[in-house]
């Protein structure tokens, strides 16, 4: 039997997790319900868009509560005391500059489940987290990326 892949999170991940599994089964699964009702009134089903539309949207609805649960099931707590101070290890915050033309980024390294580069959290598997693991302010490091390498000093980690 498979083994089943770890989600590292931090604690506020795995409830945001939860809470958007428990809007999806309570409010969304609903609403999807509701529209398939509405869209059978409508009669013949083999030429209804309203209908495959609101099918197609069931099954995604279905589909990410599968996703989630699994997650939420597989989840690994981050515990602010496994990391290091000084090290970038999962759950810390790390800024850093770019070189040479000294342009400052800063991110939280989080599991690829909790992951949203627009509110700053990158995922530790993103060629950014895995060029920056383990690595103390200070430490010049390349970082691999599709656009070409890129060269950064860290200055902080939180």
């Amino acid at each position: 039997m498979a083994t089943e892949k770890v989600f590292p999170m931090t604690q506020a991940g795995k409830e945001k997790l939860e809470q958007e599994l428990e809007h999806l089964k309570t409010v969304k699964r609903k609403d999807v319900v509701e529209r398939i009702k509405i869209a059978r009134s409508f009669g013949d089903l083999s030429e209804n868009s309203e209908y495959d539309s609101a099918k197609e949207e069931q099954a995604f609805v279905e589909g990410r509560i599968t996703t989630l649960e699994n997650m939420i099931r597989n989840a690994k707590i981050i515990e602010e005391d496994e990391a290091s101070g000084d090290t970038v290890t999962l759950g810390r915050s790390v800024t850093f500059v770019e070189l040479p033309d000294g342009e400052e980024e800063s991110y939280t390294i989080v599991g690829s489940a909790e992951a949203d580069p627009f509110e700053g959290k990158i995922s530790n598997d993103s060629p950014i987290a895995k060029s920056l693991m383990g690595k103390r302010v200070g430490d010049e490091v390349t970082v691999q990326t599709p656009g070409g390498d890129m060269s950064v000093r860290i200055t902080s980690i939180k």
